[in-house]
Protein backbone atom coordinates (compact mmCIF):
# COMPACT_ATOMS: atom_id res chain seq x y z
CA UNK A 1 0.00 0.00 0.00
CA UNK A 2 3.00 2.23 0.98
CA UNK A 3 4.58 1.99 -2.26
CA UNK A 4 1.38 2.51 -4.09
CA UNK A 5 1.11 5.84 -2.21
CA UNK A 6 4.51 7.02 -3.06
CA UNK A 7 4.15 5.81 -6.89
CA UNK A 8 1.10 8.13 -6.89
CA UNK A 9 2.88 11.06 -5.10
CA UNK A 10 5.82 10.92 -7.81
CA UNK A 11 3.36 10.65 -10.65
CA UNK A 12 1.32 13.54 -9.37
CA UNK A 13 4.32 15.63 -8.61
CA UNK A 14 5.88 14.84 -12.34
CA UNK A 15 2.58 15.43 -14.32
CA UNK A 16 2.39 18.85 -11.67
CA UNK A 17 5.78 19.98 -12.94
CA UNK A 18 5.68 18.86 -16.73
CA UNK A 19 2.16 21.19 -16.84
CA UNK A 20 3.76 24.05 -15.27
CA UNK A 21 6.92 23.76 -17.30
CA UNK A 22 4.90 23.77 -20.44
CA UNK A 23 3.19 26.87 -19.49
CA UNK A 24 5.51 28.68 -18.37
CA UNK A 25 7.70 27.54 -21.80
CA UNK A 26 4.58 28.82 -23.85
CA UNK A 27 3.87 31.78 -21.92
CA UNK A 28 7.78 32.33 -22.57
CA UNK A 29 7.76 31.41 -26.32
CA UNK A 30 4.44 33.26 -27.43
CA UNK A 31 7.03 36.32 -26.89
CA UNK A 32 9.72 35.14 -29.02
CA UNK A 33 10.06 36.04 -32.51
CA UNK A 34 12.58 34.01 -34.85
CA UNK A 35 13.77 34.67 -38.26
CA UNK A 36 15.60 32.20 -40.53
CA UNK A 37 17.98 33.38 -43.71
CA UNK A 38 19.43 31.23 -46.24
CA UNK A 39 23.05 33.15 -46.42
CA UNK A 40 24.26 30.85 -49.14
CA UNK A 41 21.19 31.37 -51.30
CA UNK A 42 21.81 35.46 -50.38
CA UNK A 43 26.02 34.70 -51.02
CA UNK A 44 24.57 33.21 -54.76
CA UNK A 45 21.90 34.98 -55.81
CA UNK A 46 21.59 38.69 -54.42
CA UNK A 47 22.22 41.70 -56.69
CA UNK A 48 25.63 42.56 -54.72
CA UNK A 49 27.00 39.24 -55.20
CA UNK A 50 26.17 39.12 -58.89
CA UNK A 51 27.63 42.79 -59.50
CA UNK A 52 30.77 41.84 -57.79
CA UNK A 53 30.97 38.47 -59.46
CA UNK A 54 31.11 40.51 -63.21
CA UNK A 55 33.48 42.95 -61.98
CA UNK A 56 35.84 40.18 -60.69
CA UNK A 57 35.37 38.29 -63.84
CA UNK A 58 35.98 41.36 -66.27
CA UNK A 59 39.19 42.16 -63.98
CA UNK A 60 40.65 38.87 -64.59
CA UNK A 61 39.52 38.44 -67.72
CA UNK A 62 42.73 39.99 -69.58
CA UNK A 63 44.91 37.26 -67.48
CA UNK A 64 42.67 34.48 -68.66
CA UNK A 65 43.35 34.81 -72.38
CA UNK A 66 47.27 35.36 -71.48
CA UNK A 67 46.78 31.88 -69.82
CA UNK A 68 44.57 30.76 -72.64
CA UNK A 69 47.39 32.10 -75.12
CA UNK A 70 50.34 30.21 -73.42
CA UNK A 71 48.01 26.76 -73.02
CA UNK A 72 47.63 27.17 -76.58
CA UNK A 73 51.43 27.81 -77.28
CA UNK A 74 52.49 24.17 -75.03
CA UNK A 75 49.85 22.60 -76.99
CA UNK A 76 51.65 23.97 -80.06
CA UNK A 77 54.76 23.33 -79.50
CA UNK A 78 54.11 19.74 -77.93
CA UNK A 79 52.36 19.07 -81.28
CA UNK A 80 55.21 20.36 -82.99
CA UNK A 81 57.84 18.42 -81.01
CA UNK A 82 55.02 14.58 -81.48
CA UNK A 83 54.79 15.99 -85.82
CA UNK A 84 58.34 17.10 -86.86
CA UNK A 85 60.93 14.98 -83.85
CA UNK A 86 62.05 12.27 -87.03
CA UNK A 87 63.00 15.18 -88.99
CA UNK A 88 64.89 17.08 -86.18
CA UNK A 89 68.46 16.49 -85.31
CA UNK A 90 69.24 14.85 -81.79
CA UNK A 91 69.99 18.47 -80.86
CA UNK A 92 66.75 20.21 -82.54
CA UNK A 93 64.57 17.55 -80.46
CA UNK A 94 66.50 18.17 -77.38
CA UNK A 95 65.80 22.11 -77.82
CA UNK A 96 62.49 22.16 -78.20
CA UNK A 97 61.66 19.48 -75.72
CA UNK A 98 63.77 22.25 -73.32
CA UNK A 99 61.36 25.05 -74.46
CA UNK A 100 58.19 23.12 -74.23
CA UNK A 101 59.73 22.19 -70.62
CA UNK A 102 60.22 25.90 -69.82
CA UNK A 103 56.90 27.09 -71.24
CA UNK A 104 55.13 24.30 -69.36
CA UNK A 105 56.27 25.35 -66.04
CA UNK A 106 55.69 29.21 -67.20
CA UNK A 107 52.50 28.29 -68.18
CA UNK A 108 51.47 26.10 -64.93
CA UNK A 109 52.72 29.05 -62.66
CA UNK A 110 50.45 31.65 -64.02
CA UNK A 111 48.11 29.87 -63.90
CA UNK A 112 48.13 28.49 -60.39
CA UNK A 113 49.05 32.36 -59.77
CA UNK A 114 45.93 33.69 -61.30
CA UNK A 115 43.94 30.94 -59.63
CA UNK A 116 45.14 32.25 -55.98
CA UNK A 117 44.58 35.67 -57.05
CA UNK A 118 40.85 34.84 -58.21
CA UNK A 119 40.16 33.12 -55.06
CA UNK A 120 41.57 36.26 -52.99
CA UNK A 121 39.52 38.40 -54.84
CA UNK A 122 36.52 36.13 -54.36
CA UNK A 123 36.97 35.81 -50.62
CA UNK A 124 37.35 39.68 -50.58
CA UNK A 125 34.13 40.46 -51.99
CA UNK A 126 32.79 38.07 -50.30
CA UNK A 127 33.72 38.81 -46.84
CA UNK A 128 32.01 42.92 -47.65
CA UNK A 129 29.01 41.43 -49.19
CA UNK A 130 28.90 39.16 -45.81
CA UNK A 131 29.05 42.60 -44.41
CA UNK A 132 26.61 44.04 -45.74
CA UNK A 133 24.20 41.04 -45.33
CA UNK A 134 24.68 41.34 -41.42
CA UNK A 135 23.90 44.93 -41.62
CA UNK A 136 20.46 44.35 -43.64
CA UNK A 137 19.43 41.45 -40.64
CA UNK A 138 20.40 43.75 -38.06
CA UNK A 139 18.63 46.46 -39.32
CA UNK A 140 15.34 43.74 -40.44
CA UNK A 141 16.05 42.09 -36.93
CA UNK A 142 16.11 46.08 -35.07
CA UNK A 143 12.95 47.29 -37.17
CA UNK A 144 10.46 44.37 -36.79
CA UNK A 145 11.50 43.06 -33.28
CA UNK A 146 13.14 39.97 -33.72
CA UNK A 147 14.60 38.19 -30.71
CA UNK A 148 16.32 35.58 -32.71
CA UNK A 149 17.14 34.95 -36.60
CA UNK A 150 19.05 31.86 -37.22
CA UNK A 151 21.17 30.51 -40.48
CA UNK A 152 19.11 28.34 -42.66
CA UNK A 153 22.07 25.86 -42.10
CA UNK A 154 22.13 25.73 -38.57
CA UNK A 155 17.56 24.73 -38.86
CA UNK A 156 16.17 21.28 -39.14
CA UNK A 157 13.19 22.16 -39.54
CA UNK A 158 11.92 25.63 -40.69
CA UNK A 159 7.99 27.22 -41.82
CA UNK A 160 8.43 29.25 -44.63
CA UNK A 161 6.30 31.94 -42.51
CA UNK A 162 9.99 32.99 -40.39
CA UNK A 163 12.29 32.72 -43.49
CA UNK A 164 13.19 36.24 -44.45
CA UNK A 165 15.70 35.60 -46.77
CA UNK A 166 13.95 37.41 -49.32
CA UNK A 167 13.63 40.17 -47.20
CA UNK A 168 17.22 40.53 -46.68
CA UNK A 169 17.81 40.28 -50.52
CA UNK A 170 15.64 43.16 -51.28
CA UNK A 171 17.18 45.53 -48.36
CA UNK A 172 20.92 44.44 -50.15
CA UNK A 173 18.99 45.77 -53.72
CA UNK A 174 17.63 49.03 -52.35
CA UNK A 175 21.26 49.75 -51.27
Amino acid sequence: MQRKTLWLHTLTATSIFVVSVSCAFSVFAGGIKVGIVDTVKILRESAPSMKAQKEIEQEFSPRDEQVKKMAAGVKALQEKLENESKNMSETEQRDLERELASLSREYQRAQRQMQEDFSMRQNDERSLIVEYINKAINDIATVEEYDLIFHLQDTVYRSERIDITEQVMKALEDK
